[in-house]
């Protein structure tokens, strides 16, 4: 596991031993501790919360108030109604309720018996809200945003894992790259002391000590960059590093990476042509597009029902106290002693309604075609990164093959610097393009393994 290796910034120590810090073992830090992937993780959550919140809309609520007037010690009127109000899913409302009226000056209308009156009805739009209203729209567009941020949660953990191996791939070349320039340095010092100790002999000229002391110092300031490099790769990546509680933590100078060869995985026509119909289907910006259509179809539904008159029936069952016998709901008890309203309403130029109808389907038409561009640049993109690794898979052979005829004629070269044919120039010039020939493989390499990683973000997957 990694997290043997990983110490806070006050624990590092030289007597740390060389260990490998794999791509997968890194995922599985940021995984667990980042603090974006915690903030991600809310989204989903917040959303659930605003699907609570929009069934709210549906919760049963009591109601009640007291009115009472007195004045030179006679009592005008007293009223006292509550009401327990039970909102259903088809725009109905149920009511159950309780009124006691008293009073020398009490409106005829709101008079009730002496132990009160009871009454249960109902609410019930004929028109506008039978269908679709404000409150079932509101919960029906939550639950779409809930797909929302489970899409928004996908995007962000992809991305910041996209950065994660791109910065993992950085180190992992400049610690290559540390590599080859340790070795050619180590070789340019050894090389300088068999010129000095040739030169004391007399077999080879004073001068050639110079050439050599040059390249000794050049090939320093090459491997001093190179160490530099590597630590502020290793810097940057330990900022993907993190544990629960506790401050962010750095990894150990003697951390090494793993490099590409063994990740090395050509991707073929048939697995692209598989992420671009995960693409397709699964993106989180096509998740994103597909759950606002459907929200804003909810909001063309809504937008239609206004067309509809606002006719609502209510019907109270009137019973004195809270008598309630079987035999009363009869149909002549329900005939005689009930309260029953309707109220209209319809506005004769409908411009709003017909304003806000024309937005509401223009909406969708919009998503509908942004829908459609941002799949065609999904195809495009994997398509061109794909091109990308075809191109890199070639360019590494011919850099292989390149590296390893630069080693021959480096080979060659060592020979005859030995017999007395070459010169020391030769031999440096030699091995130092071996060096660039490797470095420039290596460099694809990792960038191949970028580039790889590109290849799954842009199909909507992790790299």
């Amino acid at each position: 596991m990694t997290f043997f290796f990983i110490f806070f910034y006050n624990t590092l120590s030289s007597a740390d031993t060389i260990q490998v810090f794999t791509l997968p073992e890194l995922y599985e830090h940021i995984h667990r501790y980042h603090p974006v992937v915690r903030q991600a993780e809310l989204l989903p959550q917040q959303a659930q919360q605003e699907v609570r919140l929009a069934r709210g809309a549906f919760d049963p609520y009591l109601n009640s108030y007291f009115d009472q007037k007195a004045f030179k010690s006679q009592e005008y009127y007293s009223k006292w109604n509550s009401l327990v109000k039970i909102p259903l899913w088809f725009g109905t409302d149920l009511k159950l309720g309780y009124e006691h009226n008293t009073g020398t000056y009490l409106n005829p209308e709101n008079k009730t018996d002496t132990g009160g009156q009871t009454y249960a009805g109902i609410s019930l739009p004929i028109g506008q809200g039978w269908l679709m209203d404000q409150r079932r729209a509101t919960i029906r567009q939550a639950q779409a945003f809930t797909q929302v941020a489970e899409a928004d949660k996908i995007k962000i953990l992809n991305k910041l894992l996209l950065e994660a191996t791109k910065d993992y791939w950085e180190w992992a070349f400049a610690y290559q790259k540390w590599l080859l320039y340790t070795h050619a340095y180590d070789l340019a010092v050894v090389r300088y002391r068999g010129v000095r100790e040739r030169a004391a002999q007399g077999d080879l000229a004073a001068i050639d000590t110079v050439e050599a002391r040059i390249e000794v110092n050049n090939r320093k300031l090459l491997h001093q960059q190179a160490w530099t490099d590597y630590q502020n790769g290793r810097l940057i990546l330990s900022n993907y590093l993190w544990q629960e509680g506790q401050p962010p933590v750095e990894l150990v100078t003697a951390a090494t990476p793993l490099l590409p060869d063994a990740l090395h995985r050509p991707v073929t026509p048939d697995s692209l042509q598989q992420l671009v119909q995960f693409a397709r289907q699964q993106h989180p910006e096509i998740l994103k597009l597909q759950a606002k259509l459907r929200q804003l179809e909810i909001e063309k539904r809504l937008a239609a029902d206004k067309f509809k008159p606002k006719l609502t029936l209510d019907y109270n069952f009137l019973r004195s106290n809270f008598d309630f016998p079987v035999e009363s709901f009869s149909s002549n008890s329900l005939l005689n002693n009930y309260k029953l309203g309707v109220s209209f309403q319809y506005p004769l130029l409908l411009r709003a309604e017909r304003g806000k109808f024309k937005l509401s389907k223009l909406k969708p038409t919009d998503n509908a075609l942004d829908l459609q561009q941002t799949t065609r640049n999904l195809e495009t993109s994997l398509q061109t990164t794909y091109n990308e690794l075809t191109l890199l898979e070639s360019q590494i052979k011919t850099q292989e093959q390149l590296a390893q005829q630069a080693e021959i004629l480096r080979n060659g070269e060592q020979i005859r610097f030995e017999n007395g044919e070459s010169s020391l120039f030769l031999i440096n010039t030699r091995e130092m393009n071996l060096v660039n020939y490797r470095l420039k493989l290596w460099e694809l390499k990792i960038k191949y393994a970028k580039t790889h990683a590109s290849l799954y973000w842009a199909a909507g997957m992790q790299p």
